[in-house]
Formats: C-alpha cells, sequence, structure tokens
C-alpha cells in the first residue's frame, strides 16, 4: 500500500481549545510577541518544541506502575541501564532528568578558559553551557548545511578539513572533546552519515580527542542511514544504532526526544575516571546515580521508550509524515530548508520575507503572524536564538516541530492551510526589534515590539 498509516491507535485524547482571531491577537501581546510566553492552553498546534512533547504507549504507561522509588539501587535503574547498555554498548551510564544537565556536567568537567569545542552546529544549551564555563564553541557543518535549497542527503554532516584545520591552528590541547549532533537541529534537523562520523572519530582518534556525540535524536538520524547512505539498505536500525554508539567516547542524550518521554536525560561515558567525576557532579546537582533527577517510573517510561524508538515501521511514519508537511509546502511555493528532516519542517524566512532583514528577525515576525492566524505556535531559530550583537545568523528558520505520536494528518492539513495563507499574506509581515533580553538564551523571554512600517 502507498498510504503510510500512523502505527498506532489512539486511546485517550486531550480537547483543543479553539481560539478566535481578536483572542489571539490579545493573547500574543500579552506575551510581548514571544512564543514561549503564551499559555499551552491558548495554542491549538503547538510545534514549538518535540522535546518533552510525545504522546506516551499503553506499554510505557503499564511500566510506570513498576516504578521502583528507592532512592538507591532502584530496580528502575536497572532496567533502565539494561536496555541503553544492549542499545548503545557503554558501561558508564547515568540519568539526568534533561539533555541539558547532561551537558552541564560533561562541560563543567571539560570545558574553561582557553578550551575549544568544535561540534557540527552547537545548539542552543549545548551552546551556553559550553560558553558559560569560559570555552568557545565552533561549529564546523560542511557548506551545504548553511544552503536552505541544496538537497544533500547528509547536510549535517561536520567538515573534515575545516576540523583538521581548526585542530592545526588551535592545538590538540585546547579541544577536550569534539561533538557532532545527530540529527543537526541546529541546521534543519538534517542528518549525519556514517561515513562522516567515521572520518571525524579517525580524525579524532589520531589527535588523541575524545570523540562525544549530542544523540538526542539517534534514532531518525540511523533511519536516515539505513534510506541513504548506500551499503546500509538491508541493516536494521537497531545494529545502525549500535554502530553509531560504538564509534564515540561518549555522549549526551536529551530522552525527551527519541527517548519518547516527557522528562528524562542520559550521558554516556567510557572513560572510568571522567565518569566518575561526573557521578561526583550528578550527586551533587541531580541526585542519586541509580536515579539522577528522575523518579522511577520515569526511568521505567524511558526504558520501554528506547525500546519503542526502535521499531522501524513508527520511524516509517515519522519520517514520511514529516517530509509529508514539508512537500505539499513546497508544491504550493512556500520555502523550506530542504530535503525535509527527521523531526521538523523548517521555514526558509530569508525567502518567505524578504522585505524584513535578518536584523530584523523576520523568522519571529513569521511565528507572530502565524499564531494570529491559526493559533499555530512555532519557534525561531534565527539571529533571536543564534545572532550575535550586529552579526545575524547564517540562516533565518522557523521551525514547525512535530511532537511525536500526538497530531493526525488532519492537524498537519491545518498548518500546511494557514502556511500557504500566511504566505499569500507575507508583504503585510513586519519586523521586529527586542525590547528586552537577558544576555544569554534570550529567545526564551526577550520581549519583542514591532517596527513601524516606513
Amino acid at each position: 500500500m502507498k498510504t503510510v498509516i500512523e502505527p498506532f491507535r489512539i486511546k485517550v485524547v486531550e480537547p483543543i481549545r479553539l481560539t478566535t482571531p481578536t483572542e489571539r491577537e490579545s493573547i500574543i501581546r500579552k506575551a510581548h510577541l514571544n512564543m514561549f510566553n503564551i499559555h499551552a492552553r491558548d495554542v491549538l498546534i503547538d510545534l514549538l518544541t518535540d522535546s518533552g512533547t510525545s504522546a506516551m504507549s499503553s506499554e510505557q504507561w503499564s511500566a510506570m506502575m513498576r516504578g521502583d522509588e528507592s532512592y538507591a539501587g532502584s530496580e528502575s535503574f536497572f532496567r533502565l541501564y539494561d536496555q541503553v547498555q544492549s542499545m548503545t554498548g557503554f558501561e558508564h551510564i547515568l540519568p539526568t532528568h534533561q539533555g541539558r544537565a547532561s551537558e552541564r556536567i560533561l562541560f563543567g568537567l571539560v570545558g574553561g578558559p582557553d578550551k575549544v569545542i568544535p561540534n557540527n552546529s552547537h545548539f542552543d544549551t549545548t551552546r551556553a553551557n559550553i560558553e558559560c564555563t569560559g570555552a568557545q564553541a565552533i561549529d564546523l557543518v560542511i557548506d551545504e548545511g548553511h544552503d536552505p535549497q541544496s538537497r544533500h542527503p547528509f547536510k549535517g554532516n561536520m567538515d573534515i578539513d575545516k576540523l583538521e584545520a581548526l585542530i592545526e591552528r588551535e592545538g590538540a590541547g585546547r579541544i577536550p572533546i569534539c561533538m557532532i549532533t545527530i540529527t543537526n537541529n541546529s541546521g534543519g534537523g538534517q542528518p549525519v552519515s556514517m561515513e562522516n562520523m567515521r572520518a571525524v572519530q579517525k580524525v579524532c582518534r589520531s589527535h588523541k580527542i575524545p570523540f562525544f556525540l549530542d544523540a538526542c535524536r539517534f534514532a531518525e538520524n540511523a533511519y536516515f542511514i539505513k534510506k541513504r547512505e548506500p551499503g546500509f539498505e538491508d541493516r536494521t536500525v537497531s545494529s545502525i544504532v549500535r554502530d553509531i554508539f560504538d564509534l564515540c567516547d561518549g555522549a549526551t542524550i536529551s530522552a525527551k526526544k527519541d527517548g519518547l518521554v516527557n522528562i528524562g536525560g542520559l550521558l554516556l561515558l567510557r572513560d572510568s575516571e571522567l565518569a566518575q567525576q561526573a557521578r561526583n557532579s550528578l550527586i551533587l546537582t541531580e541526585g542519586f546515580p541509580t536515579y539522577g533527577g528522575l523518579a522511577g517510573r520515569d526511568l521505567d517510561a524511558l526504558a520501554q521508550g528506547f525500546r519503542e524508538i526502535l521499531d522501524e515501521a513508527y520511524l516509517d511514519y515519522r519520517i514520511r509524515s514529516t517530509a509529508y508537511l514539508g512537500e505539499k509546502l513546497v508544491e504550493q511555493g512556500v520555502p523550506i530548508l530542504e530535503p525535509p528532516g527527521g523531526h521538523a519542517i523548517y521555514l526558509d524566512a530569508k525567502r518567505f520575507c524578504p522585505h524584513i532583514e535578518p536584523l530584523q528577525f523576520p523568522a519571529q515576525a513569521i511565528a507572530v503572524g502565524l499564531y494570529r492566524m491559526a493559533g499555530i505556535r512555532t519557534v525561531e531559530i534565527g539571529s533571536v536564538m543564534f545572532g550575535q550583537g550586529d552579526t545575524p545568523a547564517d540562516m533565518e528558520l522557523v521551525r514547525l516541530a512535530i511532537p511525536r505520536r500526538v497530531y493526525t494528518q488532519s492537524h498537519i492539513d491545518y498548518v500546511i492551510e494557514a502556511i500557504i495563507e500566511l504566505y499569500a499574506k507575507r508583504q503585510e509581515l513586519r519586523g521586529l526589534r527586542i525590547v528586552d533580553a537577558p544576555m544569554a538564551l534570550r529567545h526564551f523571554t526577550a520581549k519583542f515590539e514591532e517596527i513601524d512600517p516606513m
């Protein structure tokens, strides 16, 4: 059959409150034109993030009833440990309450002034956790990764020549670890090839630099490898996942993505000494190493989620349904970052709103316009999130992150209709200025106002 169906049935439903344009205008103004400030009850379709927004399965809810809430030595932890160890091969597995907690622990140990940490593209909290230690976060994605119109199958790849040049320039002693984010969230949810990860590992090994992954969407990346990279078409996703983790010396994972849970994270390490230091930090700030800031029931739900994420029928539905959204928009001439990524579609705001300058935040303007028109919440991935002073970000994107197992095709068709209608009226969108914002991670709490047309 050509039709790709959801490989699940809906068992529990949550009502959506339908708002009017007048209500939404009042809501967005009270939120100071920032999507993060809108109450969830006032959102019709919430595409702000795919992090922690998954619908859990009946098996996950059942697993939560087995949760062992013992402070130390919880059986829930050992069920999670066995699943993760089997899936990744790692011995040192530290649970945390979410991915940024894993990042804080890791970079608190390996970061510091005069350190340089390369990545294909650091995402927001990763960069912030690096820079708060005094270290410098460097992005080394291939040139195609900066071109929204390039259809390179692995636009998340790291540029090997740029990595070697960085090591030559800075010296391996200043580079405590090298990271790759899979899939590359800042660059449009684009995957990284196995060939590229192997090449990065080879360079790192030759310079004795530990190789780490930001692996919150590891299963989606593995599925892209199976579908796009020669030699992997007959491999199982599970075996590809194991190959990916066998390459690296450690990983941070926000389990709120491919773990299919609402809260949770992991820090995986091979080095025993570093693992002991991480455990000490974990105890200080997260909790005992067999719960790491999570309830036992959360650990059990996560163990089940890591089993379900490897289901290839689910992954086929997941990737295909995301592509459906992107393909329908392209058919109507709406500019997106191509090819469609795994967890989200990214509108190309520079082509969507060429009349708005990058430092007037065209992607934020589109996000505001989409909420006003249809009650859809998205997030800016552009100069609000990644701009530096008078230097705009490389790309101005609006991310439509699709929660896992939450929305049906009719919901996505509503999103498509709204975006097409907004695109037809795009000249009415106005640029924005920031009137108040913190120094770091400003996109979460910044306040905006619209710029009056000339």
